[in-house]
């Protein structure tokens, strides 16, 4: 990690420009159907300036800022999960000819792409996409797009009402994993990013920019928005023993309560920055010369997720939704060392009727701890 430097507003399309230079395609925030979320940018100005979003279960809404800050929202409706693990993947195609028939791979490159506006928890996310994705058998898919990948970074200074990422371990503050990070100030008439690099390849791309040194006081106001947003978090998670308290409540009448809300929609799954369900379609053509297979995102809310020899094994809401929950918060620590969830808080954003995994899990603790003293 490099000494931290400042990068004033007026000079913030350079490092666009340097990127583009570079081969990358810039993806980061933009304004699309009255929310914010992640497509290809071309300049400053298509970053959502002055806007902010408000979030609660259920609930989102998109308001104006008193300030132009670029980054100044709390979380997009979708994340950074749509570029490294598209919602639709072509794994191979096969050609007949004769009397036989050739199956070949993608032959197209990998895209190059810079992602700007990447939160703390969302790193977190790409990290444990990483284990999933690239463990003891690695997924080549992922691995092709994930090593040309160029991380800038963006230190939280607000929470948003569903946000729990300080209760996960997992921000607000990046700590590393990134090439470039940035906290963005504006003071008055002053608007500027405290800027610094975490690789090689960052530091080469700020070695190129206008930056002048940052002092001490640039640095404390940072760390004081950041922490500002650390304890401004719309909810909590209590992970004390969470695995366990979740493996010894499988029959809980908590989960029938959620069911009983529960629309299997698959939201959750969706907008889940770490959900990695999936399914395989073949897709032959109606002559039988070509056929494609590809990989689609799937989710443990659908009844046919679940489907082997003889029918589905989750036919009830209540087993499907304790499945995500569980898996989530308990066996995904078996699986991969860690939580599958970072506390962002789509999944209760996004929610249509307000399915707070937070409360869910504090439910089952509060009963729980109710019957240990009787």
């Amino acid at each position: 990690m490099t000494a931290a430097s400042i990068l004033d507003r007026s000079d913030f399309d350079q490092l666009l420009a340097l990127l583009v230079d570079e081969g990358y395609q810039p993806i980061g925030p933009i304004l699309e159907g009255g929310r914010i979320v992640y497509g290809p940018i071309d300049s400053s100005s298509d970053l959502p300036a002055g806007k902010t979003d408000l979030h609660d279960g259920g609930m989102y809404r998109l308001v104006d800022r008193q300030d132009d800050a670029l980054f100044g929202y709390n979380l997009p409706s979708d994340s950074w999960k749509q570029y490294l693990f598209p919602p639709q993947t072509l794994l191979w195609s096969a050609v007949r000819s004769g009397g036989s028939f050739s199956v070949n791979p993608p032959t197209s490159e990998a895209p190059r792409y810079a992602l700007f506006g990447v939160r703390a928890c969302e790193l977190a996310a790409i990290d444990i996409q990483d284990r999933v994705f690239d463990g003891a058998y690695p997924d080549p898919h992922y691995g092709s797009i994930r090593e040309r990948v160029f991380i800038v970074g963006v230190n939280c200074v607000q929470a948003g009402g569903t946000c729990f990422c300080a209760s996960m371990g997992t921000g607000p503050e990046l700590t590393d994993g990134y090439d470039i990070v940035m906290t963005e100030f504006i003071d008055e008439d002053e608007h500027r990013f405290l800027i610094r690099s975490g690789t090689t390849a960052g530091g080469d791309v700020l070695a190129r920019l206008p930056l002048a040194p940052a002092d001490p006081t640039d640095c404390s106001h940072a760390d004081a928005l950041i922490a500002e947003a650390a304890t401004g978090m719309g909810r909590t998670l209590d992970t004390g023993g969470i695995k366990e308290l979740l493996y010894e409540n499988a029959e809980h009448p908590r989960w029938d309560d959620v069911a009983s809300r529960c629309l299997l929609c698959a939201n959750c799954t969706m907008v889940c920055p770490t959900c990695f369900c999936a399914t395989t379609e073949d897709r032959p053509t109606l002559d039988g010369a070509t056929a494609e297979r590809w990989r689609t995102w799937d989710s443990c809310f659908a009844l046919e997720h679940s489907y082997i020899h003889g029918g589905p094994i989750r036919v009830s809401v209540r087993s499907r939704y304790r499945q995500w929950l569980t898996h989530k918060l308990a066996t995904w620590i078996d699986q991969f060392d860690t939580s599958g969830c970072v506390g962002c808080g789509r999944c209760i954003t996004w929610c249509p009727v307000g399915i707070d995994i937070t409360e869910e899990v504090k439910a089952i603790r509060t009963e729980e701890a109710a019957h240990a003293h009787r």
